[in-house]
């Protein structure tokens, strides 16, 4: 154990604390509300667990989510398998879709579809590989017909993008469509209205953009993607 690290375990057990909850309500982000006077814990602490790497963590965090998770009702509802995520566990760069389709069902692995190659060459076209990325999205598990997932679905699964989002720690993130934009922003904004902005958010800088399926549908929205591409690769280097 390190110095910095005993010395951090030290000052928490001059505070009387034993540990920190492993539940996914503790580990999200939210604005500071009032203070309330803290009440006696229902339960022990229990410690965080140290890994030894980012790869460590999100093996981890995909042993939690189970290959055969059925925290909602979409493993009732045809979906082959979970799809994780996959790339670079320390990527500065991390895409966050919206679900899997039919060929990440089958493959077990996000964006690897029509859409999935069409992101792999916007990546490219900022002189990066698709391993040098981490992809993921907001939902693990497939919705039946492709549909939008729904609130209760979100709620279960969202966690656990979080707690990758915070394992990778990446310096941009790009919140590929409406709907991954809308979920990880909490807003109802059109992605007309909040592509070309940029957030923060957990200690990364958020660039919302179009979804490639929407991209082949439309190829003229390909200019203001490139656009969004090069304002991420700008940051990426420094240059913001």
């Amino acid at each position: 154990m390190s110095e910095e690290l005993k010395a951090h375990l030290e000052f928490f057990k001059e505070l009387g604390i034993d540990g920190v909850r492993l539940e996914p309500q503790w580990h999200a982000r939210s604005e500071p509300s009032e203070p309330t006077a803290p009440s006696a814990p229902s339960e022990p602490f229990e410690p965080i667990p140290l890994f030894a790497s980012q790869a460590d963590a999100l093996r981890a965090i995909r042993d939690d989510l189970g290959a055969d998770c059925s925290r909602c009702k979409l493993h009732t509802l045809g979906r082959r398998q979970v799809v994780f995520g996959v790339g670079n566990p320390e990527a500065d760069l991390m895409f966050v879709g919206e679900a899997p389709g039919a060929d990440e069902d089958i493959q077990g692995e996000p964006f690897v579809g029509r859409a999935g190659q069409l992101l792999t060459k916007i990546i490219e076209s900022i002189a990066l590989r698709r391993e040098d990325v981490y992809i993921a999205n907001v939902i693990k598990c497939r919705p039946p017909g492709n549909r939008n997932p729904e609130p209760d679905e979100v709620q279960q699964c969202e966690p656990f993008l979080f707690r990758q989002i915070d394992t990778v720690k990446p310096k941009v993130i790009v919140a590929l469509g409406k709907f991954a934009a809308q979920c990880l922003l909490r807003t109802t904004d059109p992605i007309t209205r909040i592509r070309g902005r940029e957030f923060k958010y957990r200690d990364a800088i958020l660039i919302p953009t179009y979804h490639p399926a929407y991209l082949l549908r439309t190829p003229s929205a390909k200019r203001e993607v490139w656009e969004d591409m090069k304002r991420v690769r700008a940051i990426l280097a420094g240059d913001d």
